[in-house]
């Protein structure tokens, strides 16, 4: 099968569009021919070196949508069956295969494409909304990060979820217009954030911060967010750790919140597939989508890198298999 593999760390030409060997299942896993995978921030990391170590070759990718190819003998599924996974061993390729906790079946009326989309900014997004961040209608949030997947996903979640105020931040200006279409009622700057919040809360701050971004952004986020508040830190695009001083959290009654998809599909699968159905709905019946900046072919998926690594598109970037 065709695949995209990288045999050194380094820039977007180190990934090489190449015949590599199907995958074999075992009895808790199925084999799924990709329709589309989606590129994430993550796998931009994983292939400069920063996040994984370096067990070459490997394959990037973390979801993919497509149709079961085989089942394993202790799987549910069935050959046909139209489904969204987090694959073992990367998605950027023909076949890729999957634990049965982490295949979640969509209906006919979603999309593979609109589909490939979701997995991981979707179920992300209401994990950190909901059960991390637990916010209220009555709360003032802060998005950072906006205009990208995950950050499309938690001010339409946000907007849906009836929360009085959703405060949303971009790296350009530009964006604005697309982050206020999705829900967001203040679109700013990082360098005018904190400024904004304060005013538009009348000083009082912001009741959940999501911060995806870290260094910079984080210390400035503890800057703006209220007593009893929560930060929730799910990231760092910006390759810089953010500090906190722990005085800045206990005489404020304010607390900072971690949470990693990653670490939950590892050690607690099992906590997705009741809120795969949640958002797999939520999408079906168009209550929220994911606008695809654009689709790339396989071989194409350096390209793919270079336009997430540019910051210049909004929504999610996909790869056709």
């Amino acid at each position: 099968m065709k695949a995209v593999i990288q045999n050194e760390f380094g820039n977007s030409d180190v990934l090489v569009f190449t015949d590599v060997k199907c995958p074999e299942i075992n009895e808790d896993e199925v084999l799924i021919k990709t329709a589309f995978t989606s590129v994430n921030y993550a796998d931009i990391k994983s292939r400069k070196g920063t996040k994984v170590k370096g067990n070459f070759p490997f394959t990037l990718g973390l979801d993919v949508s497509g149709t079961i190819e085989k089942v394993g003998k202790s799987s549910a599924f069935s050959v046909g069956d139209r489904v969204i996974a987090f694959p073992i061993g990367g998605s950027y390729a023909e076949y890729v295969k999957a634990n049965k906790q982490l295949v979640f079946k969509i209906p006919d009326s979603l999309p593979l494409e609109q589909a490939a989309a979701m997995p991981t900014v979707s179920i992300l997004s209401y994990l950190l909304l909901h059960e991390v961040g637990q916010v209220k209608k009555g709360d003032t949030i802060v998005i950072h990060s906006a205009g990208g997947g995950v950050g499309s996903m938690l001010v339409q979640l946000a907007k849906l979820a009836g929360v009085e105020t959703i405060i949303a931040t971009v790296g350009n200006i530009r964006k604005e217009n697309y982050v206020k279409n999705l829900g967001a009622d203040l679109v700013c700057t990082y360098d005018s954030f904190t400024e904004e919040v304060l005013k538009s809360t009348f000083d009082q701050g912001a009741n959940v911060i999501f911060d995806s971004v870290a260094g910079e952004v984080t210390s400035r986020s503890l800057e703006c967010l209220g007593l009893y508040g929560t930060l929730v830190q799910f990231g760092n695009s910006s390759g810089k750790a953010g500090t906190f001083k722990t005085s800045d959290v206990h005489s404020s009654c304010r607390n900072v919140k971690g949470f990693s998809l990653g670490t939950t599909r590892k050690h607690r699968p099992e906590l997705l597939a009741p809120v795969a159905d949640q958002v797999i709905k939520l999408f079906a019946s168009k209550k929220v989508i994911l606008p695809v900046a654009q689709i790339f072919e396989l071989k194409d998926a350096a390209k793919a890198h270079e336009l997430i690594e540019s910051r210049d598109y909004e929504g999610k970037v996909l790869i056709k298999v």
